[in-house]
């Protein structure tokens, strides 16, 4: 059976698949005052950073509309997979959703179509991505797809060590997070996805410090990693996401490393030097 995926834009996808013909992003708008960014191809990272920090005013995103998700669903492939950012971090999910619902409504048994909460972002959207396109190559149902996946992804843990947590903190999405120590005592959070939402792992004196932090949680905690896939998102720091690589090979091996560098929305909640890694 043909497919197709369809993934939010805080998806980073590795530039090999980012013109590919089975994948459809569907981007998040970003605004900085009274400037919208359409986060697709045309995306400037280095520019939204420079704007980013030359506002006195937080970045925020608007989800992707219902319509947008039933348009992707106008195609020709038989079963249509949908990959959305973590639903306590945005509406994105509760969109793909109702999309879903609708289309369903109007062309009843026409397609089978799943939307898979990723309970993650950036490069973990990625991981469930790739799984469901090996799978999809590998000829298996759509049935067996979702239970498939659904399964990896409550497997699948996502750390990140960001410089600046404001973006989030503004936004609303460290609500269930405590307590966060003072950046300026140069004490960086090692934060993690539970379920989806965001908490505190631990933290580190500088970032070098809750780096390492970050790659020993990563190492103690991942499941048969011969048989994972690491993927690593950096914003606008490619030697660090190698640093990291190299500290967690050091420890294990895995199947395969992926580093991609982050989209609009990844960029605008990691912010410059942000790192995230799943496994």
């Amino acid at each position: 059976m043909s497919y197709k995926l369809v993934v939010d834009s805080c998806c980073d996808l590795p530039e090999e698949l980012k013109n590919d013909s089975r994948i459809q992003r569907i981007p998040f708008v970003l605004q900085i005052k009274d400037r919208h960014i359409i986060d697709d191809d045309t995306f400037d990272q280095l520019d939204f950073i420079k704007s980013v920090a030359e506002s006195e005013e937080c970045p925020k995103s608007a989800c992707p509309s219902p319509d947008l998700f039933m348009k992707a669903f106008d195609t020709d492939a038989d079963d249509i997979y949908v990959v959305t950012i973590s639903s306590k971090l945005s509406g994105c999910y509760n969109s793909a959703i109702l999309a879903k619902s609708m289309y369903e409504e109007d062309n009843e048994g026409k397609k089978k179509i799943h939307v898979f909460d990723s309970r993650s972002a950036c490069c973990g959207e990625t991981q469930i991505a790739f799984r469901v396109m090996e799978l999809a190559e590998q000829g298996k149902t759509f049935e067996e797809i979702v239970e498939d996946v659904e399964n990896y992804r409550d497997g699948m843990n996502t750390y990140f060590v960001l410089d600046n947590l404001e973006t989030l903190r503004k936004n609303g999405r460290l609500s269930g997070v405590k307590a966060l120590v003072a950046s300026t005592l140069s004490i960086k959070p090692v934060m993690c996805g539970i379920q989806g939402s965001i908490a505190q792992r631990g933290q580190g004196i500088g970032i070098k410090k809750a780096l390492m932090r970050m790659t020993d949680l990563c190492v103690a905690e991942v499941k048969d990693p011969a048989e994972k896939t690491l993927m690593i998102t950096h914003c606008n720091c490619y030697e660090r996401a190698e640093v990291v690589k190299g500290m967690i090979l050091a420890k294990t091996e895995f199947k395969k490393v992926v580093i991609v560098d982050a989209a609009g929305l990844s960029t605008m909640y990691a912010n410059d030097g942000g790192i995230v890694v799943t496994c």
